[in-house]
């Protein structure tokens, strides 16, 4: 299943952060700028980007046709912050929410407080959507190699405005190896 953005993240690099990078100082092109930023952001970020983690404050929601038979739930796209609600469809059929109470969050993994267990939902086949899970990822404070790296690639797209350099001769603009070692060690492969 996959997640998706119920509440999308503030930019995580400011247009002034942008500039200062790129040594800018007139306005006339800040909304190009922008565009920059949201473009490099979100090829890494969230359930669409090249990370599989959130880098901005998001709300996420995944579906599961159960809670499963592991005892404990495993949440994609880290860092998680705080679950705001599992909702599910009763053994009865009736929509239910499980209680706060029931169930912690460690680290990126949901599981039943002692001595409680994950209840029965209503088994609706494999593409069943019993099971709704709604919480808040991202960072407080954006590690410094993420934010370089944004910061990087704002800086090519700023540079190189086309997907190719004519000169004498022609060259693709390919991804910055830089860019790829600052976020390496964070990419979360699914």
């Amino acid at each position: 299943m996959r997640p998706i953005v119920v509440t999308p993240p503030e930019p995580v690099v400011t247009l002034e952060e942008a500039k200062a990078h790129l040594r800018v100082r007139h306005s006339a092109e800040d909304d190009l700028i922008l565009s920059y930023i949201d473009a490099a952001t979100g090829t890494i970020d969230g359930p669409d980007g090249w990370l599989g983690r959130a880098l901005g404050r998001q709300t996420l929601e995944i579906r599961y046709p159960a809670f499963g038979t592991c005892g404990w739930i495993a949440l994609p796209y880290p860092p998680a912050v705080e679950v705001e609600s599992i909702q599910y469809v009763d053994a009865a059929g009736e929509a239910a929410t499980l209680d706060p109470d029931q169930y912690e969050l460690s680290g990126a993994m949901i599981r039943p407080v002692w001595p409680h267990s994950f209840p029965a939902a209503a088994w609706r086949g494999a593409a069943g959507e019993t099971v709704r899970i709604r919480w808040t990822a991202g960072y407080d404070t954006l590690p410094a190699p993420i934010r370089a790296a944004i910061l990087l690639m704002v800086g090519d797209l700023y540079a190189f405005r086309e997907t190719a350099v004519v000169g004498a001769t022609s060259a693709d603009v390919p991804m910055s190896l830089t860019v790829q070692r600052l976020l390496s060690p964070f990419r979360v492969f699914s």
